[in-house]
């Protein structure tokens, strides 16, 4: 069977497939980026918290997934186990560093001449955050979301190793016939799959930002 001839014959099971990979992704970076920029406002103006939270979510990325998939999937008494969860946490983690660092970089970038001159108005420490330091820093905030985005559509991918969501399924149930000749077609279509939904998650990220960030800070 043909490449050309295989999507056309498995093109609604390659979509049901995209959309899990979608959502899993989706609420992965969702959760990493409450977490990341919270952990951000709270570290940035402190060298020791900053290196810390740095060097923690740093070390998440050293973590092989296929590893962490299996650890994870051998506790179900924590409510991990096989499934979504385990992948979501997983991703989650895996997220983080983008997100935090470019919370911190993008906070500690912001001009302290503004910072003061809104603090001279009367702006509380909240207000001041919310009104002045975090619309400055978004542009960097939303660079490092696209980044995490990117990088766990493919981790995503291998979650199918215990079970989870998504177009990894087919590249691994491919993997496991190699020698028969629809293999490379599930592997190939599971791969150019994540290719594409990483194409239309970077462009939806220049449509986020040119619609959310001034003309200025461009």
């Amino acid at each position: 069977m043909g490449f050309v001839e295989y999507l056309a014959n498995r093109w609604e099971h390659l979509i049901e497939l995209a959309v899990e990979h979608i959502i899993i992704t989706v609420v992965a970076v969702g959760i990493a980026t409450m977490i990341g920029v919270f952990l951000g406002i709270l570290t940035y103006q402190t060298v020791r918290p900053r290196e810390l939270t740095l060097a923690v979510t740093g070390a998440f990325l050293t973590i092989p997934s296929l590893a962490l998939f299996g650890i994870f999937a051998a506790w179900p008494q924590l409510g991990l186990g096989l499934g979504a969860t385990s992948v979501v946490v997983a991703l989650t983690m895996y997220g983080l560093l983008p997100i935090v660092r470019n919370t911190i970089v993008g906070l500690r970038e912001v001009d302290p001449a503004i910072v003061e001159s809104a603090q001279g108005m009367g702006m509380g420490r909240i207000r001041r955050l919310l009104r002045i330091e975090l619309p400055l820093a978004w542009p960097v905030i939303l660079t490092g979301m696209r980044v995490s985005t990117l990088l766990l559509l493919g981790i995503a991918a291998l979650g199918a190793y215990i079970n989870g969501p998504g177009l990894g399924n087919d590249i691994f149930t491919g993997l496991s016939r190699i020698g028969t000749p629809v293999a490379v077609n599930m592997v190939v279509g599971g791969m150019l799959g994540v290719l594409l939904l990483a194409v239309l998650f970077d462009l939806l990220y220049v449509l986020v930002n040119r619609l959310t960030t001034s003309r200025g800070l461009r």
